[in-house]
């Protein structure tokens, strides 16, 4: 650790991604840094060692503004990837078989009334690719787990089957209301089916589980943002941040000097009627709540996203439990919308919206577009999530009103051959998350992971943007890639502008913290396919440089 009341020197190959005009990837060899922020930054001949200042020298890889995540979910991923639930997800176990021989050895281990946590959560279930899933019913899961409670969370975290214990356990009836924007799946007679659908079913299944570990959830959390860190973020936006998360990052933040693994920047879920818990001036540069989560469709991979047309008609939609011809709806009305966003927008808080369909954009930019006019606001960096289907149009009219997007590039990685050939066929599955059509109508676009759902992994995010390539090596026939400067700008200045962060994080200016990432290869010049692989060599915050 340097000394903070000393300047430092901190000298290498550093990578700039300036967002003021100067050439983005014009390469710089030295910075000072003071009280945690850069003075100067340029070549060694412009930029001398000040007498008396501490000496860093980074003499293997490529300095890079530290990376920014600017949608994830650690306050869940924290415990969905903790020890205490399994981890089924696509990219850890590939077969349906795998799948349930997780879970049955899980409930095995669990039914000896000797057990602690009796109870058995499974997360990351895909039935897209991991074949010969079907959606469990109730009955099926009682029969694998007659007594303990078990509950199994989609990937994609928009649903949750959960058999009768685990209704019980969650004090969830036939009569119980469903959560606004969300639903409890019953069957002809009434009866609770066993899935929850969207975000409010699926907490209120979830969360007396998480409750039930509150003792553990610090060293949870923390050993989850330390995780992080080594993968190269050093700020992370949390989308589905609740108030119970306030009192742990300040307890946190507390107990470590003021300081995080990394900077958090949260979004509390939305809740009609509801009120922010915190007021709008909050935190610090380490931890502070800036915007409000609204979900206004669902996930593709569970057929809720809405839609102006059907879903292909095939043996994979019918494993996901669609009828043939199924077009997804949004989870709220126009008037709901409005009123959600209302409850907060003319406070000054950012929106940043779940949209993936067509149908779920036009809604957000119209409430966008209502409430903005209201409102009279001008620099609010509404966001649009996710942006699966969004369109060139779209794209468009969101730049005209001054909204943003995040897009979820990763998806093609893992599903461009389902997007395509399963889903939405070619012309529209094959221009998802079009991060080069929205570039060309001016958005700054940026990138992310979006909690467990793919792995945190920024530099291929990068590279996928660029190339539109799955794992498999196919690429995508629809949409547009970005170039190497967009890419890169994507989670570091385009990502921090987007989290009003921009004279703080994200560029390596004079005035901005010394927040860096440092990677094995040099980020402007080699290939996609070795920047998506590249290590991640250090990180520091305010110039405090830590290896991985």
């Amino acid at each position: 650790m340097t000394d903070k009341s000393a300047p430092t020197y901190i000298t290498g190959r550093i990578v700039r991604t300036d967002l003021d005009g100067d050439d983005p990837n014009a390469a710089a060899e030295a910075m000072i840094v003071e009280d945690g922020k850069i003075t100067a930054i340029g070549s060694k001949a412009d930029v001398a060692k000040p007498a008396g200042a501490q000496a860093v020298d980074i003499p293997d890889g490529w300095v890079l503004p530290g990376l920014i995540e600017p949608h994830s979910h650690p306050s869940a991923a924290a415990f969905q990837l903790s020890y205490n639930v399994i981890d089924i997800r696509p990219v850890t176990l590939f077969t349906a078989d795998d799948v349930w021989a997780a879970i049955k050895k899980q409930v095995a281990a669990k039914s000896d009334p000797k057990a602690t946590d009796r109870w058995v959560f499974a997360n990351g279930w895909d039935p897209l690719l991991q074949k010969g899933l079907t959606e469990p019913n109730i009955q099926e899961l009682d029969k694998i787990s007659p007594d303990v409670p078990l509950l199994i969370a989609h990937n994609s975290g928009h649903s949750i089957y959960f058999n009768t214990a685990c209704a019980e356990y969650c004090k969830i009836t036939k009569d119980t209301p469903d959560p606004p924007g969300a639903k409890y799946g019953r069957d002809a007679n009434g009866e609770l089916n066993g899935i929850g659908y969207e975000a409010g079913a699926v907490l209120s299944i979830a969360q007396p589980f998480l409750s039930s570990l509150a003792d553990k959830m610090p060293q949870i959390f923390m050993a989850h943002l330390q995780g992080l860190q080594k993968k190269g973020i050093t700020t992370i936006a949390d989308l589905g941040w609740t108030a119970q998360f306030n009192p742990l990052a300040q307890g946190l933040q507390k107990a470590g000097g003021g300081v995080l693994p990394v900077r958090l920047r949260a979004y509390e879920l939305s809740n009609p009627g509801a009120k922010p818990s915190l007021p709008l001036a909050n935190g610090d540069d380490w931890f502070k709540q800036i915007g409000i989560k609204i979900i206004s469709d669902g996930s593709p991979w569970v057929g809720n996203i809405a839609t102006s047309f059907p879903y292909l008609t095939n043996a994979a939609t019918k494993a996901i439990g669609l009828e043939p011809h199924h077009i997804g709806k949004a989870n709220y009305t126009k008037e709901q919308m409005l009123a959600l966003a209302e409850q907060y927008a003319g406070d000054g808080w950012q929106l940043a919206t779940h949209s993936h369909g067509d149908v779920a954009v036009d809604l957000t930019i119209d409430t966008y577009e209502q409430v903005i006019k209201k409102h009279k606001l001008k620099d609010h960096r509404f966001r649009l999530e996710h942006c699966g289907l969004m369109t060139p149009e779209q794209f468009k009219r969101a730049h005209s009103l001054g909204i943003t997007t995040s897009l979820f590039v990763d998806h093609i990685t893992y599903w461009g051959e389902v997007l395509e050939d399963d889903l939405f066929g070619k012309e529209r599955g094959g221009a998802w998350a079009d991060a080069g059509t929205a570039t060309d109508a001016g958005i700054a676009v940026t990138f992310h992971n979006d909690g467990t759902v793919t792995p945190c992994e920024p530099l291929r995010n990068m590279a996928v943007a660029e190339t539109r390539t799955t794992r498999q090596g196919r690429k995508l026939s629809g949409g547009k890639g970005v170039t190497r400067d967009v890419s890169l700008r994507g989670h570091t200045a385009n990502a921090a502008w987007q989290l009003k962060g921009e004279n703080e994080i994200g560029i390596l200016k004079e005035g901005n913290y010394a927040d860096l990432t440092v990677i094995s290869v040099d980020p402007r010049k080699a290939k996609p396919e070795d920047l998506a692989t590249a290590n991640v060599l250090a990180t520091a915050h305010a110039g405090v440089v830590t290896p991985t």
